[in-house]
């Protein structure tokens, strides 16, 4: 329900169960303290890593947010999680746009939009289908790669499956990376020097997940690429963002993404000519083949510096204001408060053509059963 003057009541909903938790908190500090106060009343709402939900201020004031201020203004009830979530309903119910900054399963799998849905409350972002397919990288290499869209070979392992055959080695070669199927920010990711060393790896990952992706190593450069989507519905692909690791870590793993200054970000990426466009055109298309609305962040490898390769995709990618997705957006002049104005907007726009649409359904229903009424026979009386 909009506020008296005008403004636009957002529930920023953040936390969760999964590994992600403090990248969460983190995405929703920079997202509470960037939004306008004067376009919107903003209230936090974080799910504990327990699974307790707690509502914060309906209208937090304006000021620089960090993740322990939030955590301090949503202190949760206790008792049990769906107890807390029947109290927070009328929060989110009563919210006119909901921003689910969430990470990994059990909300940017499709779980909590799903939920929002149920609730008929806006929010930014991909629908239930595509988070769900863009959170499980099997689901999402399969999709793609029926597509025709370039992604790496691997080997899904499932339940207590240790090891692959002879032929999926050859196959693979070495090194190959081992990967929980359905994680984020690289969470229980090794790199498998030796055929030795897979067993460990399969632990890690399933610590995360026990669907398993065992997959080649793409040598080359690592590159990103940020999808938005605006309110008149056009699509639009930012400038390809390049990772520098330099801290010691073999890959982008998940201390050289938060905890390691040496990581770099080049944005523009300074690239091969034809490259970028080349980036740009299998982004767009990765976020059609996924049904995907508001915004995708699609994570490539330049296979020799110059074929790209879809490694994975991110439905609702980090968004610190040092995140990737804010970064490449800032790159092109669009600030990070005028990012999270133009996701909100298209949301409340999807919102409303919804809307239009299911009024004229239920109309063209009404009018077919009172046509079907008119040309039935009276019943006869007796």
């Amino acid at each position: 329900m909009r506020e008296d003057d005008g403004r636009i009541r957002v529930a920023v909903l953040f936390g969760g169960r999964s590994g992600e938790h403090e990248v969460s908190c983190q995405s929703a500090a920079g997202i509470v303290t960037h939004l306008d106060r004067t376009r919107y009343a903003v209230q936090p709402v974080r799910i504990t890593a327990d699974g307790q939900w707690a509502a914060g201020p309906q209208d937090l004031p304006a000021g620089g947010y960090d993740a322990g201020e939030l955590a301090r203004l949503t202190p949760p009830r206790g008792g049990a999680p769906w107890d807390s979530l029947l109290d927070t309903l009328p929060d989110l119910g009563g919210a006119d746009l909901v921003l689910p900054a969430l990470h990994g399963p059990d909300g940017e799998d499709g779980t909590v939009q799903g939920l929002l849905q149920l609730l008929r409350v806006p929010y930014v972002g991909n629908g239930v289908l595509s988070s769900a397919a863009g959170m499980d990288k099997e689901m999402t290499k399969r999709l793609l790669a029926s597509a025709g869209l370039p992604v790496a070979d691997g080997v899904v392992l499932r339940g207590d499956r240790a090891d692959l055959t002879a032929a999926e080695r050859a196959r693979l070669g070495l090194p190959v990376f081992v990967k929980p199927a359905r994680a984020g920010s690289s969470l229980g990711v090794t790199r498998v020097e030796r055929w030795a060393d897979l067993p460990a790896a399969l632990a890690v990952a399933r610590v995360f997940d026990d669907k398993v992706l065992v997959e080649e190593a793409v040598a080359g450069r690592e590159v990103d690429v940020a999808v938005l989507e605006h309110p008149d519905g056009a699509v639009q692909a930012g400038p390809p963002l390049e990772i520098r690791v330099r801290g010691g870590q073999p890959f982008f793993d998940y201390d050289a993404k938060y905890q390691d200054g040496a990581t770099r970000f080049e944005v523009p990426a300074r690239l091969p000519e034809g490259v970028d466009e080349r980036l740009r055109e299998l982004a767009l298309r990765v976020f059609e083949t996924l049904d995907c609305t508001g915004l995708l962040r699609i994570d490539f490898f330049l296979r020799g510096g110059t074929e790209p390769v879809v490694n994975e995709v991110n439905t609702f990618p980090g968004f610190t204001a040092t995140s990737q997705y804010p970064r490449i957006w800032a790159a092109t002049g669009m600030l990070y408060g005028e990012l999270l104005d133009v996701l909100i907007a298209t949301a409340l726009a999807r919102s409303q053509a919804r809307s239009v649409a299911d009024a004229v359904s239920t109309l063209g229903w009404s009018l077919g059963a009172l046509a079907d009424a008119q040309a039935s026979p009276a019943p006869s009386r007796r």
